[in-house]
């Protein structure tokens, strides 16, 4: 009895693991902080994202795959396209969808696939002809002036219809190649979605003042709407979440009454230009930008909605961001999930899962990371910069912002950089780096025992506290830098290295230090409890990996470590594991 017991015992818990194998990808919350989760075990994505047309053709797409495992890449970041998936209304062709897939599982990547539908850069340049070239049946949006711009509204019932029709048949293609290999874990649906003219966009770059007329869309339903009254379904919304809300949305709906019904401009009260060089804390023409973010989420959340019913896997709306050259919505695009208007996202769809930031201008890194981090977002960053800077930034992502995934744009390169080196391979060596630490990171992802540090120009030193331990650096300094950079530099000047660490404390006095920075140091921090008034490095082992992945060891002391741990030699990446001691 006591055999057939434990046999049973041991057949259910291999039911239950083959069960967790055999599980969707999906989100869960470890820690306090959502996890991708794939084949049972969290995953973390080191990604890159394709040139938005690679997908264009299959012999294009031949040799990416294995390009992007050469760059040390798990997952990748590609699009599919409505105009070549539903050529013709009611005829679907999937052969650049099994391409993409088949092409990254030989490779063992997984895939984030980009739905290009109703729009890609808030334009509709990547819908079918036939939606195209039929503007009574999908109609466009309008500025306020009347000029009608290349973008569908999210006001063409039909339109929505149509796109949501055509991404259940995607994501329904998609259960029946891959429900059981989980190649695509994460879908984006629709691309930096909003209103803008792009015109008035290209001219504010060149120093040209257009008046601004697309802070929402103007057409005639979108007007009819703005004069109606606000749905029940969000008022009930900010009701029930007054203390989550956003500071600025709950302060514009307070000072309107906290309304329960009216039309937009009554509820939160009329838009204003509110230009002034707080931009990061100023919201011109937010009720605009309010109505257009319920109408946006509507849509997309229903394109959403169809496509889990046809397989449940996570979805995200990527966002592209206010910033300084574009403060005004309509400057960028109105509408989007910016954190001022999450809320709004919220409680209009529940089929989004999260919301994530483009991030090219890095100056805000933090701004932005620290906003997408909050509310139970967790930060997820499908477009950055493919640069070094952007490569030594992901250890600081991964570690300060214990992001779940991070994305050079353009990782296959090509034609859209200018003055980005084609040949630099510095996200391979930080991937590299990163891959030997993707399951402790996982491991730590929400916990205070895991932060990053980064140093740039504008930023010489950084610091944190762990435990009874200050842990900083600082951009080396003349006095220093020949020895780290075999160079010396004009007097009074630093270096321009940018570097970032992750940093992992495995017990009281024991860490894990990941990344490009050099010269960090330990001190005892002012809220420590310990009586001891300095430290000293007990041991420092540099970690290397052979080439079969087994870890080896390099012990170093003296002169390797009186200046701090770590490197600072630009495009090197070093994982060290250090043992502190106090006296």
């Amino acid at each position: 009895m006591k055999k057939l017991f434990l046999s049973l015992l041991c057949m259910a818990g291999m039911t239950l693991a083959m069960a967790q194998n055999n599980a969707i990808p999906h989100l869960e919350t470890i820690n306090g902080v959502k996890h991708m989760v794939v084949d049972g075990k969290p995953f973390l994505m080191l990604s890159g994202e394709l040139h938005n047309s690679t997908g264009g053709s299959a012999h294009y797409m031949a040799p990416i795959w294995k390009r992007m495992a050469d760059k040390n890449l798990n997952t990748v970041i590609g699009s599919v396209s409505w105009e070549l998936l539903e050529p013709e209304e009611g005829k679907f062709d999937y052969s650049l969808v099994d391409v993409a897939v088949l092409g990254a599982r030989k490779e063992g990547l997984k895939l984030v696939l980009i739905w290009f539908g109703s729009w890609k850069n808030a334009e509709s340049t990547y819908v079918p002809a036939w939606v195209k070239q039929d503007a009574k049946r999908f109609p466009r949006v309008k500025t306020q002036g009347g000029k009608t711009l290349n973008m569908l509204s999210t006001f063409g019932e039909k339109t929505r219809q149509a796109d949501a029709n055509a991404f259940a048949h995607l994501m329904q293609h998609i259960r029946e190649i891959d429900a059981q290999d989980h190649t695509v874990i994460l879908m984006q649906v629709e691309n930096e979605i909003g209103t803008y003219d792009m015109e008035v966009l290209a001219a504010s770059f060149s120093g040209v003042a257009i008046k601004n007329e697309s802070m929402r869309d103007y057409s005639d339903a979108a007007n009819k709407a703005f004069k109606g009254q606000v749905p029940a379904e969000l008022t009930a919304y900010l009701k029930a979440h007054q203390k989550e809300l956003h500071p600025e949305l709950l302060k514009v709906w307070q000072a309107n009454g906290s309304r329960m019904t009216g039309t937009w401009e009554e509820v939160f009260g009329k838009g204003q230009d509110l230009m002034n060089d707080d931009w990061q804390n100023t919201y011109p023409y937010y009720t605009e930008e309010i109505f257009n973010a319920w109408n946006y989420a509507r849509y997309v959340g229903e394109v959403a909605r169809q496509g889990k019913q046809a397989y449940d896997i996570p979805m995200y709306v990527n966002c592209w961001l206010k910033q300084a050259s574009g403060r005004q919505p309509g400057l960028y695009p109105s509408g989007a999930p910016q954190p001022h208007v999450y809320d709004i996202w919220r409680a209009a769809t529940t089929a989004i899962d999260f919301f994530s930031p483009d991030i090219y201008t890095t100056d805000v890194f933090d701004w932005v990371a620290q906003d997408y981090s909050r509310s139970g977002n967790p930060l997820f960053i499908p477009e950055t910069r493919p640069e070094p800077n952007s490569a030594s930034r992901a250890f600081y992502a991964y570690g300060r912002y214990h992001a779940m995934g991070y994305a050079p744009f353009g990782i296959d390169g090509g034609w859209y950089f200018n003055g980005i080196d084609p040949g630099d391979n510095s996200f391979d060596v930080a991937y590299e780096c990163l891959s030997h630490l993707t399951d402790k990171i996982s491991q730590y992802r929400g916990t205070d025992r895991m932060t990053g540090l980064y140093i740039d120009d504008s930023k010489p030193t950084d610091r944190v506290e762990m435990g009874d331990y200050v842990i900083s650096v600082r951009k080396p300094s003349v006095v220093n830098s020949e020895a780290l950079f075999g160079a010396k530099l004009e007097e009074g000047k630093q270096s321009s290295v940018s570097s970032g660490a992750l940093i992992i404390q495995l017990a009281d006095d024991e860490f894990l230090i990941a990344g490009g920075v050099g010269g960090i140091t330990f001190s005892i921090g002012k809220g420590s409890k310990c009586k001891a008034d300095h430290v000293a490095i007990l041991s420092s082992d540099w970690i290397t990996y052979d080439a079969q992945g087994h870890e080896q060891r390099h012990r170093l002391n003296g002169d390797e470590v009186s200046l701090g741990i770590g490197t600072a030699l630009p495009g090197e990446a070093s994982i060290f594991h250090v043992k502190m001691f106090k006296y």
